[in-house]
């Protein structure tokens, strides 16, 4: 029977080699970001923040979603709008990703992968 060994955890916005900068989020103009709107109106939140708001595990939970799928929504807890909006920024700020669009209590966040990009989005 063979021992396992632990896994090596990525940080919330994934672990970029020695020397190297953090990953940046991606700059989108707004054809890029109305062609994403329309990609991520069928889907459903994949992450929904509690009452704990931001923390360590959901910011990893969301690099990891951003991983799998590229673009996803998240939702918030209902309240203060700014305190919302400035959540939506701090998640995607932790994530490198792009907040796409946010309406309510729901945003969209677009990371590209860069190994193997799914969505195609014009330039």
């Amino acid at each position: 029977m063979q021992k396992a060994t632990p896994r090596k955890a990525e940080s919330a916005v994934g672990t970029a080699a020695a020397g190297n900068a953090p990953p940046q989020p991606p700059e989108l103009s707004e054809r890029q970001r109305r062609h994403l709107r329309g990609l991520a109106h069928p889907l459903k939140p994949v992450v929904r923040l509690g009452a704990a708001g931001l923390t360590e595990a959901v910011a990893r939970e969301t690099a990891r979603a951003l991983a799998d799928h590229e673009l996803i929504k998240v939702k918030a807890p209902g309240g203060d709008r700014e305190a919302r909006d400035a959540l939506f920024e701090a998640l995607a700020t932790r994530t490198a990703s792009a907040l796409v669009h946010r309406i309510g209590n729901v945003a969209v966040l677009y990371r590209p992968n860069a190994q193997l990009p799914r969505i195609l989005i014009p330039d």
